[in-house]
């Protein structure tokens, strides 16, 4: 048996330095469009615009649902300050009950 999709999502970005990261997550969390932002660094290596880079950025993992992701891509590209910026959204597939109430009740309410 195939289990349905839950309606939540984790969407990927990535920012230049940790207070951008730290402000996006904050407004994120504040406007109830992620429960949870988690951030981290890392060092990326990405062509851009021909030439091979490498760069040091802070990666923001994004705890929401599908419903809020055209009001957390607005969000996400009016914070940005990268002209390209990562915003990756993949499904989750199953999680923890409670983890999941928790998610939930965190966010902006579902629509009917």
């Amino acid at each position: 048996m195939e289990k349905k999709l839950t309606p939540y999502i984790q969407v990927v970005t990535t920012l230049p330095d940790r207070d951008s990261a730290e402000q996006l997550a904050a407004r994120l969390v504040k406007d109830r469009l992620a429960a949870c932002v988690q951030i981290s660094h890392c060092t990326s290596v990405y062509r851009w615009q021909g030439v091979i880079e490498q760069g040091e950025e802070q990666v923001c993992l994004i705890k929401s649902r599908r419903d809020l992701f055209p009001a957390l891509y607005r969000t996400i590209k009016t914070l940005h300050p990268y002209e390209v910026p990562e915003i990756l959204a993949s499904p989750v597939i199953d999680g923890g009950s409670e983890y999941l109430d928790w998610l939930e009740q965190e966010l902006r309410p579902a629509p009917e």
